[in-house]
């Protein structure tokens, strides 16, 4: 057993026992993200380190202590990277941190989110057990898949101390091409081009223009480019900005809350009390809004078979971030809270004020 895990085992029995809710934390870069914290303050910091990486089969094993940019760093040097594009949102981001918000960057639509990387995980439950689940090879999966379960239950399900993770090689190519048109040509255009041979990878519209980001061989980008049209921009071209929100953008919005919505990406343009940011071809919308649009953002995105997050306020201690769960969901979330943490200390209220 890895020597850092031994006194944070101890301390969560002690936490079971007494009843004592734990707020299991990495960096703090996602502290904005679901309900409000509360508990004792639990650091992952001490699991630090990667356990084993083996380039040529894909697969890293890495401690969730671990800061982002650093596993990063280290795969970058063998040509490979995490091919969603995890949002750091702050200095000293975790690999723990990016698995419990299941959070994914511009890439999302075309190459999964973090749970379909998430291979094997070990975590501590509610009762001090150390407990490993799936594996470190891509055909894993018999049964009920626990660990991809982990991505996006904010930590309270468990304090996740391990994880293995699908990578991939760098796309050799990638070209990134400016349109100008409105949000309705961009969401039909963007369909239209998704139901062709086309090394999509990102895009994202915003005040009149559109962004479309090509990944993958060389000969496959350039007789994209040439189809497509529209002006090429340099390499790059915002998109980590776009990964970390540092887009004016989202620093112009001053005190209006930041609202996602989750959609299908063959929604159509909705109507909200501002002009939406559009990723995903068309699945994520960025909405600037105050608190009372909380109602008609949510039947908004309802009534386009979505649901809205509020994922930023300058409220605090502002509830009801997360969309409501249907009667069936939310049993289904209380049963699993009860079996890996019978005694509710891990981020007590994170995901849902019931949870």
């Amino acid at each position: 057993m890895d020597p850092a895990l031994a006194p944070l085992i101890e301390r969560v029995r002690a936490a079971a026992a007494a009843g004592t809710p734990l707020r299991i934390r990495g960096s703090g870069s996602k502290d904005f993200y679901g309900e409000p914290p509360q508990g004792e303050l639990l650091e992952t910091a001490p699991l630090r380190g990667i356990a084993s990486y083996e380039p040529s089969e894909l697969v890293v094993t890495v401690r969730t202590g671990t800061p982002l940019a650093e596993l990063e760093q280290v795969l970058a040097q063998s040509g490979q990277s995490l091919p969603f594009e995890p949002p750091h949102f702050g200095p000293g981001a975790t690999v723990g941190g990016m698995v419990a918000t299941g959070l994914s960057g511009p890439a999302r639509a075309s190459v999964g989110s973090v749970r379909d990387y998430v291979l094997g995980l070990e975590l501590v439950n509610g009762r001090g057990e150390h407990l490993v689940f799936g594996g470190q090879v891509m055909k894993n999966v018999a049964g009920y898949d626990v660990s991809r379960l982990m991505a996006g239950a904010l930590g309270t399900l468990g304090l996740i101390t391990q994880v293995s993770l699908k990578v991939l090689p760098v796309a050799p190519a990638e070209a990134t091409l400016r349109f100008e048109m409105t949000q309705a040509q961009a969401l039909q255009q963007l369909n239209a081009w998704g139901g062709k041979p086309l090394p999509l990878n990102a895009s994202r519209w915003q005040d009149g223009v559109l962004w479309l980001r090509l990944r993958g061989a060389v000969a496959a980008v350039e007789a994209a480019t040439r189809a497509l049209g529209g002006e090429r921009l340099e390499a790059g071209s915002d998109w980590q900005a776009v990964r970390e929100q540092a887009l004016p953008w989202f620093a112009e919005r001053g005190e209006r809350e930041l609202w996602r919505l989750s959609l299908p990406q063959t929604a159509p343009m909705l109507e909200l009390p501002d002009s939406p940011l559009v990723e995903w071809h068309g699945a994520q919308r960025w909405v600037r809004a105050d608190a009372a649009d909380a109602a008609r953002l949510r039947e908004a995105a309802q009534r386009a078979g979505g649901h809205a997050t509020l994922f930023r306020s300058a409220r605090p201690q502002a509830t009801g971030r997360m969309a409501p769960l249907p009667p069936v969901l939310e049993r289904i979330q209380q049963d699993l809270k009860r079996q890996f943490d019978p005694a509710g200390i891990f981020n007590r209220g994170r995901l849902y004020p019931q949870l």
